[in-house]
């Protein structure tokens, strides 16, 4: 007799079968990935606090190439903390974001891995093709809303008028900035979820084509609301792509239901045929002869 049975089927790598994990299984399984992640972002984060200066002078870059006029300091140009240890908290909190968005092919991976796990070989290139779109979705929306923080502060800082300078808190502005690229790295993520939902077969090409109008709209609200800055430069931003995106997805959509058909269609004439020849070699044996 083999082994016994301890509950439980394991598929290739030694890995357990999703539909027989039991819920302690499923923890452990939750706790490894998250565990993975969190240290990856740890080490993203130590690397951000010993590059804190070039990175803070990244992002106060659209607040200092504003016009004179529109910021404190004139030609030094320098933001302000109020509290003591906020200059300290002030260098955490970057090396948390920063972190967080170097360690980011890690930590997809650790979610891709603990949603599908036990994955075959056709899923692990998934995985690598998730997380790659992913990465770049990120950082192309990352940069679009890099682009446009300077048009937005600008609109923003000068509905006062040239006869108030503004004196922004570094925590403030930060939170602004670090929401502005938050918001729409996301939002570029959108089209890679339709993408997904339809090559697992449960959203169809037609539907989205069918749902064009409707999600054209709501991507604009959602761009007008979602923006912290509320301008249109922003909103706009933010908009269009997520249209050109959602038309992209569209299009893959589509390609994938054109090859799932043909596949379909090339498959069911062989099965229809095979059934068929065993029930003709049924009926054609020859029948006993009477002596």
């Amino acid at each position: 007799m083999g082994p016994p049975n301890r509950g439980r089927r394991l598929l290739h790598g030694g890995r357990p079968d999703l539909d027989t994990m039991s819920l302690a299984q499923h923890l452990g399984e939750l706790r490894r990935h998250l565990l993975r992640a969190l240290l990856a972002v740890a080490v993203g984060t130590v690397v951000a606090f010993t590059a804190f200066h070039p990175i803070f002078r990244l992002l106060t870059a659209p607040y200092c190439d504003l016009p004179i006029s529109r910021r404190l300091g004139g030609n030094n140009c320098f933001l302000v903390v109020f509290g003591v240890p906020d200059a300290f908290l002030l260098r955490i909190r970057i090396a948390i974001f920063a972190g967080a968005l170097l360690s980011a092919p890690v930590w997809l991976y650790q979610l891709w891995a603990f949603i599908a796990p036990g994955l075959h070989r056709r899923e692990q290139r998934w995985a690598v093709s998730f997380v790659a779109a992913s990465v770049l979705l990120f950082g192309a929306g990352a940069s679009a809303a890099y682009a446009t923080l300077g048009n937005g502060l600008a609109l923003l800082l000068g509905f006062a008028g040239s006869d108030v300078t503004p004196v922004l808190e570094v925590t403030r502005y930060l939170s602004y900035i670090t929401m502005m690229i938050t918001v729409f790295g996301f939002s570029f993520e959108f089209p890679l979820i339709l993408v997904l939902l339809n090559a697992a077969g449960t959203l169809s090409s037609a539907r989205l084509r069918h749902s064009r109008r409707l999600v054209i709209f709501l991507l604009f609200g959602f761009a007008a609301v979602a923006t912290p800055s509320q301008d249109p430069i922003t909103m706009l931003a933010l908009a269009v792509p997520l249209c050109l995106l959602y038309e992209i997805a569209v299009l893959i959509a589509r390609i994938v239901d054109g090859r799932r058909a043909k596949r379909a269609a090339t498959q069911l004439p062989d099965h229809l045929a095979s059934d068929l020849e065993s029930l003709l070699h049924e009926r054609t044996e020859p029948a006993e002869q009477p002596r």
